[in-house]
């Protein structure tokens, strides 16, 4: 997976083949981004200020990208930031991640086509997912697993040992997918979503470097790329 700041093409574990392609995010990717957080998280305010986030040392941020005409109203595979007894990261998180926009001004967007997003803090060897989301016209074409992939891998990367996570009790679908991915109930925080007091479950990894969740993680890469890498379309 390549994560620098220029735009790459999908080299993803060797995957040239599949129909986006995931980098860093940028300072002209945060009209977009911001767009698809106000459509996927619309009733979580204040916003999050990307400006800010870019420039935080512990936040991470990347996007999927790819060639298509953009598109609206995203919907999210959420893991929004923890705020309760589990987890520093969490705890951290809560205290500044939430900010609004400098002066409510964005930079000009990208050229490329963002399709989704994914943020994660890395704090004392644990990286907290902070949001995962798709725009609702890219649904059901596995972004959002090609982000959790991605998140999986660079947290590694920056040395995170362990991946955490909230989510909705009743988002089925993103619970599916993060089960999936090596994630398993760890506490419940009750009354978590201000919008209507839900509750928000507590998901957490074992450690993400062991030999078991790494051979875990290539298999389903590999399945992944059998299942979303048609042989003619290149990003």
């Amino acid at each position: 997976m390549c994560y620098n700041n220029s735009r790459v093409n999908a080299h993803f574990w060797g995957m040239k083949n599949l129909v986006c392609y995931v980098r860093s995010m940028r300072q002209e990717d945060i009209a977009q981004v911001a767009k698809i957080d106000r459509e996927a998280f619309s009733t979580q305010l204040p916003p999050p200020d990307f400006h800010y986030e870019l420039r935080n040392k512990v936040a991470h941020y990347i996007v999927a990208c790819d060639k298509a005409e953009n598109s609206s109203n995203p919907v999210n595979l959420e893991a929004p930031s923890g705020n309760n007894s589990t987890g520093l990261s969490a705890r951290l998180i809560n205290l500044f991640r939430r900010r609004h926009f400098v002066n409510n001004e964005l930079p000009p967007t990208s050229a490329e086509d963002i399709t989704g997003f994914a943020g994660f803090w890395v704090i004392a060897n644990e990286a907290h997912i902070t949001s995962i989301a798709v725009r609702e016209a890219h649904r059901h074409q596995s972004i959002g697993e090609l982000l959790m992939i991605s998140v999986l891998d660079r947290a590694k990367e920056l040395k995170a040992h362990m991946a955490t996570l909230e989510v909705r009790a009743s988002n089925a679908i993103a619970q599916s997918l993060y089960t999936k991915y090596g994630f398993t109930q760890v506490g419940i925080r009750r009354g978590y979503y201000t919008d209507n007091r839900e509750d928000g479950i507590l998901m957490s990894t074992q450690d993400i470097t062991s030999a078991a969740f790494q051979a875990r993680l290539q298999h389903l890469k590999q399945a992944y790329y059998r299942k979303n890498a048609p042989s003619q379309l290149v990003c």
